[in-house]
């Protein structure tokens, strides 16, 4: 990759012909499409998937265009995974965020326009001649969703306030321990959304212990703690799991991918299910994240044009605790999420300071083997770890859970930081950039599977129904 300013760079930054004609042509139909489903009754999915592939043309465009002037205003950074350490544009997460909202706040009039009409009197009842027995009812109100407009609005709120969280962390580096909660303000729209629409705190019991707690356990205001935590949780997670090319984004397109199709599972079932409404809502919220998060994939895939920046993992985090919480299955979503629990649960050590964390623990590029290894923490004789915590990391050296080097004395040398990618690194040895990238996506992949398994069908082994509509065996 040239440097930034090169010929090379700069000609990288204007689309090919073949480009031009492709995103025109996809642009194109994608507007036919949507055109054509205002003449039946506004088919908001079929929208949905449209103006998806708009904002996916779009992104794609606007990232190539924008990237000489965000290395301009100063989003910029080095590539520490390269031999030439290349200047590349950062912060292009803020590019989806922005075209992901535009698309969104379109996309209002498609689910909710035949409510509009029929509870309004504009649009089609202008003409309309309301029996003598109706005009003094006004307005048919009744007939609007205005819970699943409002659950619409709330979640773009709550959108809207992580993206300024993410451009706040790029400009302004914000510290760890400060943004941490920022997430958990943002998810007061969600919660108040979700109270007035929803209001179930309650969880259901498995089979062995309903004998001893009842079929249902009322958490009360603790499941409003436990849905902030998972607002919380999400952005930062995504965020910890980062450092080499193309996986932030290949682990959130991995995520919205299993989602959308546990969403479809609902969607097709052969009787009208009650949660059909829920999983709507979720698929029109991740179909356009889906988009634009794979036309960053094309530009952030090694080797990478640009950096996604803190914007697109807190964004992506927060898309999914959106879904989770309105479309009521954020159980399901910690499932997904296992990857990034186990690299949070993992971390913690560094995390909470019992292990000397340093800034950046992205694994370490060799440049002689043109290979990824576990980066380290280095240990001096006068700085060495409690003795119950260097038995603890002996242990997971022993384990293979960590790479511990000690000298002749037995003093701590050094210490591979707690990472699930170096992590990988240890058990797989040195690697390639795109392979670890390519393993650790196929892992989440892996695991994601395994977890709707777990969800649809081993769940059925303590609980007396899974509400898919299969039935469990007691």
């Amino acid at each position: 990759m040239a440097p930034s300013g090169s010929p090379h760079a700069s000609a990288a930054t204007s689309l090919s012909r073949t480009e031009t004609l492709s995103l025109a042509s996809l642009s194109g139909a994608s507007l036919a499409i949507l055109a054509n489903t205002f003449h039946g009754d506004g088919e908001p999915l079929i929208a949905s998937l449209a103006l998806s592939l708009i904002a996916f043309s779009l992104c794609y465009a606007m990232i190539r265009w924008l990237g000489p002037t965000f290395i301009k205003a100063g989003f910029r950074g080095r590539d520490l995974s390269k031999v030439n350490g290349a200047e590349l544009p950062e912060c292009m997460g803020a590019v989806c965020a922005a075209v992901y909202l535009i698309t969104v706040i379109i996309f209002i009039p498609f689910p909710f326009y035949k409510d509009i009409v029929a509870a309004t009197s504009g649009g089609g009842n202008r003409d309309v001649v309301v029996e003598i027995h109706h005009a003094n009812e006004g307005r048919f109100l009744h007939r609007f969703p205005h819970n699943k407009l409002a659950s619409y609005l709330g979640a773009i709120i709550s959108l809207q306030t992580i993206a300024l969280l993410g451009i706040g962390d790029d400009l302004f580096d914000i510290r760890w321990r400060h943004k941490w909660w920022i997430p958990g303000l943002a998810s007061i729209p969600l919660l108040v959304v979700y109270f007035v629409d929803f209001d179930v705190t309650s969880i259901v019991i498995p089979v062995p212990l309903q004998p001893f707690l009842g079929d249902l356990f009322d958490l009360g205001f603790l499941y409003y703690v436990y849905m902030a935590c998972v607002a919380m949780f999400c952005p930062q997670s995504i965020n910890m799991l980062a450092g080499i090319n193309g996986i932030e984004v290949s682990q959130c397109i991995v995520v919205s991918l299993l989602i959308a199709f546990n969403d479809c599972l609902y969607l097709f079932t052969p009787y009208p299910h009650p949660a059909t409404d829920s999983h709507l809502f979720s698929l029109y919220f991740l179909l356009p994240w889906i988009g634009v998060s794979v036309a960053l994939l094309a530009h952030n895939w090694y080797p990478a044009k640009v950096f996604v920046g803190d914007t697109y993992c807190y964004f992506s985090g927060m898309v999914f605790a959106v879904v989770g919480i309105l479309g009521h299955f954020s159980k399901t979503l910690g499932l997904l999420l296992v990857p990034q629990l186990f690299n949070f649960l993992y971390s913690c050590p560094q995390i909470f300071g019992l292990i000397p964390c340093p800034r950046h623990r992205l694994p370490k590029f060799n440049a002689r083997s043109g290979l990824l290894e576990p980066s380290v923490t280095p240990w001096s004789p006068d700085r060495q770890p409690h003795p119950l915590v260097g038995k603890a990391l002996h242990l997971l050296h022993r384990l293979r859970l960590l790479r511990v080097t000690t000298d002749e004395a037995g003093l701590f040398v050094e210490t591979s930081n707690l990472t699930l990618l170096n992590l990988w690194l240890v058990w797989r040895g040195p690697l390639k950039e795109n392979r670890l990238a390519w393993e650790v996506t196929l892992l989440q992949l892996g695991v994601g599977l395994f977890g709707l398994f777990v969800r649809h069908k081993l769940a059925l082994l303590i609980f007396k129904e899974d509400n898919w509509g299969s039935t469990g065996q007691h």
